[in-house]
């Protein structure tokens, strides 16, 4: 079958990759379109030194098991289910997991894969698939409520006008906040004012925020999210690059900024946000290529202003 493949030499489209065997506690799963994101682009620049299929966002048709012939998406974290954090609830910090075209497991830029049984979620009817291919990084959004707990809604910086920004910012400001999104191709996001979002070209360097998320996709980023953040203010970092940070930390400690790292997130409530409306993402697609053409997909999400790229497997 045709997938897109990470190797020693780069990545290609391979045409005789075998296609998943049925495996007790799995389903094999069609992918019918998997998006592009900056994960992805990452991997292709060597970050974290990954070799297999490259792609982790899907929304699929479930080949076997109990969702056979069902719409489905799923978590990305492949855990133990037997350590400390399994037994805690805590399967996404699971220390032997792996992680969907990511870490250690086969992702979806590929006609079929496999996923664990119960890391998949039926898609509601009323959510199409070109915004149900966006659950994985919805949830990722969603995240940052569940980190931060109980809080106070206040002003909210969200640095990074791409993909996973616009999503934080309609997140964000679904749950009260006042937030401003600063990024350099806000001009075509005028519809996010219908949320509230404020729309900033750059930072007003004479504010502080209570809440900054850093989701600019740069090295350059977390220097211009601490210097965004109010004391005793909260700081997300969702930011994962190849490249390294060189940053001076001693505001972090001077103004007692809460630091948190943030990645993946349940799948439920992003499932609920994106059946009650509440979110808009289909306006993110700039581009839909055949899995054939998954190459040209990957050149497409590389160029400047580009967001969401989707590969459908037709």
């Amino acid at each position: 079958m045709d997938a897109f493949v990470l190797g020693e030499k780069g990545a290609s489209l391979r045409k005789d990759w075998p296609r998943p065997a049925a495996r007790a506690g799995w389903t094999r799963v069609r992918m019918q379109l998997a998006g592009i994101c900056n994960t992805d682009l990452e991997l292709l620049r060597g970050y974290m030194g990954f070799r297999g299929v490259l792609g982790h966002e899907f929304v699929g048709t479930a080949l076997d098991g109990a969702l056979a012939g069902k719409r489905v998406v799923g978590g990305i974290n492949f855990s133990c289910g037997e350590c400390a954090a399994c037994r805690a609830g805590d399967d996404r910090h699971c220390p032997s997991r792996r992680v969907l075209g990511i870490l250690g497991a086969d992702g979806v830029f590929a006609e079929e894969f496999l996923i664990p049984d119960q890391n998949l979620l039926p898609v509601p009817e009323r959510v199409s698939d070109r915004s149900a291919v966006f659950a994985e990084p919805v949830a990722a959004a969603c995240e940052i409520l569940e980190q931060l707990g109980s809080f106070e809604s206040g002003s909210a910086l969200v640095l990074g006008d791409g993909k996973l920004g616009i999503l934080v910012s309609q997140v964000l400001a679904g749950a009260g906040f006042k937030v401003t999104l600063v990024g350099h191709h806000v001009e075509p996001l005028a519809w996010l004012e219908r949320f509230g979002v404020t729309l900033a070209g750059a930072r007003d360097e004479s504010r502080k925020y209570t809440l900054v998320v850093e989701a600019t996709g740069s090295s350059t980023g977390l220097a211009a999210a601490i210097a965004a953040t109010r004391p005793r203010g909260t700081l997300v970092l969702k930011t994962t690059i190849a490249a390294r940070h060189e940053v001076d930390l001693a505001p972090v400690v001077i103004d007692e900024i809460r630091l948190l790292g943030s990645r993946c997130g349940p799948f439920g409530p992003a499932l609920e946000r994106l059946a009650s409306g509440r979110l808009l993402v289909e306006e993110l697609i700039d581009g839909v290529f055949t899995l054939k053409r998954v190459q040209e997909a990957v050149h497409r999400a590389r160029e400047k202003g580009v967001r969401k790229i989707l590969v459908e497997n037709v």
